[in-house]
């Protein structure tokens, strides 16, 4: 009996071990967290950045005229803890799910009231609003796509999404 139990923790630690000294793997699409205070109340952005690896993104993996879950995995969640002014669109205080419309001329930022579901689950009939987006380019190809608030000031700034070489925002200013 002893021996039998003296040969199970053995093996124990031989798997343990073994399970630890393989290096760790990375995740294709890894979570991402974006987020910015605007008159003290949190605005927050969770999404999975997926990365080119070789890929032609912009009009091929995330084709034009076509609803884009803005990121990979589960849907990008966008929770504000203020009522905000979105480019000309108000938007309570809530959460929500962004997706956007690519296209060769101007995106839209779409704010859908559905939450919780995987990101490929779009539901046209639950979008609050579909916002333009103001087009920009990026200097070199950005790897691995990301959401961003940049230029910050008072009550307001930007929402970026960057990937390839487009670099897409909106306004945003807390109320």
């Amino acid at each position: 009996m002893l021996l039998r139990s003296l040969a199970s923790f053995a093996c124990t630690i031989l798997l343990a071990g073994s399970t630890l000294a393989q290096a760790p793997k990375s995740i294709p699409s890894p979570p991402e967290t974006a987020t910015v205070s605007l008159n003290g109340k949190a605005i927050t952005v969770k999404y999975g950045a997926p990365s080119m690896r070789g890929r032609k993104i912009v009009g091929a993996l995330v084709p034009y005229d076509k609803v884009w879950r803005t990121g990979a995995n589960e849907a990008t969640s966008f929770v504000t803890a203020t009522n905000l002014k979105i480019g000309d669109t108000q938007v309570p205080a809530g959460s929500y799910t962004l997706f956007t419309l690519p296209s060769s001329g101007q995106w839209m930022l779409i704010i859908n009231k559905q939450t919780g579901e995987w990101g490929l689950s779009y539901d046209q009939s639950k979008d609050l609003a579909r916002i333009p987006m103001k087009s920009g380019s990026l200097a070199s190809p950005q790897e691995r796509m990301s959401i961003s608030f940049e230029n910050t000031k008072g009550n307001s700034t930007e929402l970026h999404v960057k990937w390839e070489n487009a670099d897409q925002s909106v306004k945003i200013t807390a109320e």
